[in-house]
């Protein structure tokens, strides 16, 4: 029997859902990107702000359009394949013995990534605060441990409705940071080589695709995962198209909002803190609050990441693993300052991904002309 026509009210209804899902996924990729690195400004000095131009448009160029590839692919691919294990995409991409490589070195590297946030809310508590770092390193690990322990479902649900909040507060402090000094994007253009930047790389295009390979380490299983949620293909797509354009733009402007103002956060621990506190004193003692939000985001999902590879969610054998993880990233990430962590995990790391990258771009090709085969 055919079922009756569904009514408009009907159709409104799943279309408004659908959209708000989108906005949710973009949402997440979001705020899985902020993390300590973005909302502190550090990641965008080493990787946009500190080859001038070239560094905040070429980059921000670069990033956008294989940021917003990689998520859609991930979100694609795991809405389709529904892999009984989020590690799995290695495998798709990148066959048995080069996929299992990238498997268990991701697994590595987002739980040092992890330590990054740890180092980053640490660095917060001692740079603004004038606290010991630890007080702010082991509040982050006890509050994404605690997050963690219930499983993927409370994870989206927080941080996708946090992370667009994070990035346009950050954006507006970038805007801000150049109509307060619009003329200062030049002079810092112009005074560049005079300072010494940590860069991530030694020109501008390698270090947008290092930036890029190592998001994707992030991303992969956590995407993949999320995809399965997923109603549709075009769901899943959409979402991985907004979350990646609006993240590469965000880079771009606060990339700028820095430059405007090189002179004042070059050598510092958290550069937006600097703008912020520039602007107003408020405004600081509530961005720091936003920054700390920001690195939660992003700490929660890689934690996350790491328990679920080794046991399913909420299983007790997660629950101890999450614990203990939490505590070992604790201790390694407050022992080296923040900014030579994101230098080196962030950094190394990325060139990894470089290779993934490609495999990927293949593998998408690959795919594309059988399907176009007659």
């Amino acid at each position: 029997m055919t079922a009756p026509p569904a009514s408009s009210t009907h159709l409104a209804s799943v279309e408004r859902t659908s959209a708000l899902r989108v906005i949710t996924y973009a949402g997440a990729i979001i705020a899985f990107l902020i993390g300590s690195g973005f909302a502190t400004g550090q990641e965008i000095l080493q990787y946009f702000t500190s080859y001038g131009y070239w560094g905040i448009f070429g980059t921000g160029l670069l990033v956008l359009v294989l940021i917003t590839y990689v998520c859609v692919e991930f979100f694609v691919v795991g809405q389709a394949r529904a892999f009984d294990r989020p590690s799995r995409i290695f495998h798709y991409y990148c066959g048995r013995y080069l996929g299992t490589f990238f498997d268990y070195f991701s697994i590595l590297f987002v739980f040092l990534s992890f330590t990054v946030m740890v180092a980053g809310a640490g660095a917060v508590f001692e740079e603004h605060y004038g606290m010991s770092k630890f007080v702010g390193g082991i509040g982050l690990a006890a509050a994404v441990g605690i997050t963690v322990w219930f499983g993927l479902k409370s994870l989206v649900d927080v941080i996708g409705k946090v992370g667009p909040l994070i990035v346009v507060i950050a954006v507006a402090l970038g805007i801000l940071g150049v109509l307060r000094n619009p003329e200062g994007i030049v002079s810092g253009a112009a005074i560049l080589p005079e300072l010494d930047l940590t860069q991530a790389s030694t020109n501008w295009f390698m270090a947008g695709l290092s930036y890029v390979g190592f998001c994707m380490l992030w991303l992969a299983a956590f995407l993949t995962a999320l995809g399965k949620t997923a109603r549709t293909r075009r769901e899943a797509a959409s979402g991985g198209v907004l979350g990646g354009v609006v993240f590469s733009v965000a880079c771009i402007v606060v990339g700028l909002g820095l430059l405007a103002n090189i002179e004042m956060v070059a050598g510092t621990q958290i550069p937006m803190l600097v703008l912020a506190s520039d602007a107003a004193p408020w405004l600081a003692a509530g961005f720091a609050v936003i920054i700390l939000a920001g690195i939660y985001t992003t700490a929660v999902p890689l934690l996350w990441t790491v328990s679920s590879r080794f046991f399913t969610d909420k299983t007790r054998p997660y629950k101890f693993l999450t614990l203990g993880l939490a505590a070992l990233g604790t201790i390694i990430g407050l022992i080296l300052p923040f900014d030579q962590m994101v230098n080196i995990v962030y950094v190394i790391n990325g060139y990894v991904g470089i290779l993934l990258l490609v495999l990927m771009v293949v593998r998408t090709l690959t795919r594309t002309v059988r399907r176009q085969a007659p």
